[in-house]
C-alpha cells in the first residue's frame, strides 16, 4: 500500500516552518500612510529633492551666517566717530581691503575679507545679500501663510454652505480676481506706506517698516482668491461623500465637519498650492523693493539690492548679478519643489 493512501499520520507535515519558508509563504506589504507614500515618491524625484536641499541650505545660511559674520548689514566701515570718513572702504572689489585694514594686515593682524566687496556706502556686500535673502524668504513664507489662512477659510465656507453664501462669496472673488494685480499692488503699497508710516512710529513694528506691513496687507487683500477657488472646488466634490452625510445625520456641525473631514482630505492640494505660492510672494516682494516700495533702508532685500546696484551698473555689474542669481535660484528651486510635491501627493497623477 502506498504512503499516499496510508492511514498513518505523517509527522513531517507538522514540523514548524523555517524562517525561509515563512518568508516565502507570507509576503506582506509593510503598513504605510498617504504621507509616507508621498514622501517616498518625492524622494525618488531627484530634481525635487535637490531643490529641497538647496532651499534648506539657503534658509539655514540666511539664519546662521549673520550670527557669526564679523560685519553688520548696516555698519559703514569707513565711518568712525570723531574722525573723517575713510572713502577707501567705498566700492571695494571682492576680497580687497580698505586703507586701515591694509595697515592692520601689515602689522600682522588678521582681517576678515570682504567676499563680495562693499557697496557705495562702505557696507559689506556679502552680509547684505545674506540678510536680504533672509528678509525675502521671511516675507515669502509669512505672506504664503496669510494667503493660506484666508483662502482656506473663505473657500471652505463657500464650498460647504453653497447656495446664496457661495454665490455672494464667489462674486466678490471674481471682482478681486478681475483687478490688475501689479497696478493694485503698487497703488495699495504706495497708499499704505503713507498712512501706516506715522502710525508705526515708536512701536515695535517701526524697525520692520511700513512697507513690509503694507506688503502683508496687499497679500491678504489680493492674493487669496486663487487659493479660495481651489479649496472651494475640492470641498464641493467632497461634501456629498457618504462620511460627510453620515456626520450631518449624526448631528455634527458644519465647522466640525470641515475641520475633521473635508480639510484633511484637501491637505495634499493645500500643501502643493502653498509651496507654489511662496516663490510668487518672493518675486512680488523683490519687484516692489526694486521699485522702492519694499523694505525701508538700511534694511536690505534682494530686490532693493538689485535696485541700488543700477547706479554703478557699468563699473560694478556683479552687484546686480549676485542678488539676481540668488532670486532666480530661490524661485526656481521652490517651483521645482512645488512641482515635485504635486507629482508625489496628487492622487490623480499616480502611475
Amino acid at each position: 500500500m502506498s504512503k499516499k493512501f496510508s492511514m498513518h499520520v505523517d509527522v513531517d507535515a507538522f514540523l514548524p516552518a523555517t524562517d525561509e519558508e515563512k518568508e516565502y509563504m507570507v509576503q506582506m506589504r509593510p503598513s504605510s500612510t498617504f504621507f509616507k507614500d508621498g514622501v517616498k515618491r518625492l524622494l525618488k524625484n531627484h530634481i525635487a529633492t535637490l531643490s529641497l536641499i538647496i532651499i534648506v541650505l539657503i534658509t539655514l545660511s540666511s539664519i546662521f551666517i549673520p550670527m557669526i559674520w564679523p560685519y553688520s548689514y548696516d555698519s559703514m566701515l569707513g565711518v568712525r566717530p570723531g574722525k573723517p570718513v575713510d572713502a577707501s572702504y567705498n566700492n571695494l572689489a571682492p576680497f580687497t581691503y580698505g586703507k586701515t585694514e591694509l595697515k592692520r594686515i601689515d602689522n600682522g593682524e588678521s582681517v576678515f575679507p570682504h567676499v563680495f566687496g562693499t557697496d557705495s556706502s562702505g557696507r559689506d556686500y556679502f552680509i547684505r545679500v545674506v540678510y536680504g535673502t533672509r528678509i525675502s524668504l521671511a516675507v515669502g513664507f509669512f505672506a504664503s501663510i496669510i494667503v493660506l489662512v484666508i483662502g482656506l477659510t473663505v473657500g471652505s465656507i463657500a464650498g460647504y454652505c453653497g447656495g446664496r453664501v457661495d454665490l455672494i462669496i464667489m462674486r466678490i472673488v471674481d471682482i478681486i480676481y478681475s483687478l490688475p494685480d501689479m497696478l493694485m499692488v503698487i497703488l495699495l503699497a504706495s497708499v499704505l506706506k503713507v498712512t501706516l508710516g506715522p502710525a508705526l512710529e515708536g512701536t515695535a513694528l517701526e524697525k520692520i517698516g511700513s512697507n513690509i506691513i503694507s506688503l502683508f496687507i496687499v497679500f491678504g487683500v489680493l492674493y487669496w482668491v486663487s487659493m479660495s477657488r481651489l479649496i472651494r472646488g475640492q470641498i464641493l466634490s467632497l461634501r456629498e461623500q457618504e462620511y460627510v452625510l453620515a456626520s450631518r445625520a449624526a448631528g455634527a456641525r458644519g465647522g466640525w465637519v470641515i475641520r475633521k473631514h473635508l480639510l484633511p482630505n484637501c491637505i495634499s492640494v493645500v500643501i502643493i498650492s502653498t509651496a507654489l505660492q511662496i516663490p510668487s510672494a518672493i518675486f512680488t516682494e523683490s519687484y516692489l523693493s526694486f521699485l522702492g516700495l519694499g523694505v525701508n533702508a538700511p534694511m536690505p532685500s534682494l530686490g532693493s539690492l538689485a535696485s541700488d546696484s543700477l547706479n554703478g551698473l557699468t563699473s560694478y555689474p556683479y552687484r546686480l548679478v549676485i542678488p539676481a542669481v540668488v532670486i532666480s535660484l530661490i524661485v526656481l528651486s521652490l517651483n521645482l519643489f512645488g512641482d515635485g510635491l504635486r507629482d508625489a501627493f496628487d492622487p490623480k497623477l499616480r502611475t
